[in-house]
């Protein structure tokens, strides 16, 4: 049951990062367009919605990524057993809580 529930979230993780590339793209082109322009949208990242949407984005990436690992060990003829499949399924939420919450404490202690 944890493992269709873990496909479905795979699908709507990847569909978010399509959506997310909105906002890189939204980035790129305040970076290139005006300094006036870039400092507004760096203004909306910065601000806490800005945030919790790059927070989000960030979970998502790195829950994608390690949903893809998991694809990738069943790719090569392993962790079929039920009881592998479990342990896979919970290593990938943990697993992807744990290193965004550790990108982020990382990220706000080196920042100046």
């Amino acid at each position: 049951m944890l493992s269709t529930a873990m496909s479905i979230l795979h699908r709507i993780t990847g569909m978010a990062l399509v959506v997310g590339m909105i906002g890189l793209v939204w980035w790129l082109d305040a970076a290139a367009t005006s300094d006036s322009y870039f400092a507004l949208v760096q203004g909306f990242f910065y601000s806490w919605f800005g945030r919790l949407i790059l927070f989000g984005m960030s979970w998502a990436l790195i829950h994608h990524m390690l949903g893809g690992l998991r694809h990738f060990v069943w790719d090569t003829g392993h962790g079929f057993a039920l009881n592998k499949v479990e342990w896979l399924v919970r290593a990938n939420i943990i697993g992807s809580v744990v290193l965004t919450l550790l990108l982020w404490i990382i990220g706000y202690g080196v920042r100046p």
